[in-house]
């Protein structure tokens, strides 16, 4: 959550967001696009999947349709969440009227991407299958949809086609530096330097209070912890969860959040979070 919330403002909020889309479309294709081909953003709301919003989508006027991801750890899952999000996209951009007419309607030719920029091993590139995930497999299954996984800490050559991907990626990195050197304000010095070297200088300079915002964002602790429950009571990591949460409760603390920042941010009892701190 905290990684992508800077790469849904840079690919959809900001005022440079179309033409980091524009940016992002020429990487990926042999043909770029005509810079009078109108980019139209698009947004999945609410999909039911821990509350998950879709991170980015734009069409390129009627012809392409691209859908955009960013995760920070491998998840096979995400042609499934896909499927979901075309749904939700489809519905905004058909009309209903549309749906009931003799003759077929035409819309753009989608196509899904996953960003991972986590440590876990990953090839450079892969492609993920909905069908992978069917009980009953077939040479030819009825419903298809292939999602492509990039992996941008693996020395993609996307990197270098999208500037836009690659600094944000160097941004990301240099966040990592200063949390594992554990400092008091790791966004805030990681924002410093990669203004002083060039790195998302100007959309830094722009919104450095609100970017450190976005780290900083609540994180819906509970809600993470109840799926990922599920899996660990199979496997007999519910003790190892618990201490997860007490983990991080001492490492906020130590960052200089406040017992009712804490409590307010993973939605604990203030005497709770008191109690893990001095324990």
């Amino acid at each position: 959550e905290v990684k992508s919330s800077v790469l849904v403002d840079l690919m959809y909020e900001d005022e440079s967001a179309e033409e980091n889309e524009r940016s992002f479309y020429n990487a990926l294709h042999e043909e770029q696009l005509p810079n009078n081909i109108e980019i139209k953003k698009l947004r999945v709301e609410n999909v039911v999947y821990m509350n998950f919003k879709n991170d980015f989508s734009f069409k390129t006027g009627d012809q392409v349709l691209v859908l955009g991801e960013h995760q920070s750890t491998l998840n096979n899952n995400m042609p499934l969440r896909e499927l979901m999000y075309i749904g939700r996209v489809l519905e905004q951009l058909i009309p209903i009227k549309d749906r009931y007419k003799k003759g077929q309607v035409h819309f753009p030719t989608p196509e899904f991407y996953t960003l991972y920029n986590g440590k876990d091993f990953m090839e450079k590139e892969k492609i993920l299958k909905l069908s992978d995930a069917f009980e009953t497999k077939s040479n030819d299954p009825m419903l298809e949809l292939k999602v492509r996984v990039i992996n941008s800490e693996a020395g993609h050559e996307l990197l270098e086609r999208c500037p836009i991907i690659r600094e944000y990626s160097e941004f990301i990195e240099i966040i990592r530096k200063y949390q594992k050197k554990k400092d008091v304000e790791p966004y805030k010095h990681a924002i410093e330097e990669c203004i002083e070297k060039g790195i998302l200088a100007d959309y830094l300079k722009r919104k450095g209070s609100e970017v450190v915002n976005m780290l900083t964002a609540e994180y819906d602790y509970e809600t993470d912890i109840e799926v990922q429950r599920g899996e660990a009571y199979d496997e007999g990591r519910e003790e190892g969860k618990l201490e997860e949460k007490k983990n991080l409760i001492k490492n906020l603390y130590e960052a200089k959040f406040t017992v009712a920042e804490i409590s307010k941010l993973l939605k604990t009892k203030e005497d709770e979070v008191e109690k893990i701190i001095n324990c």
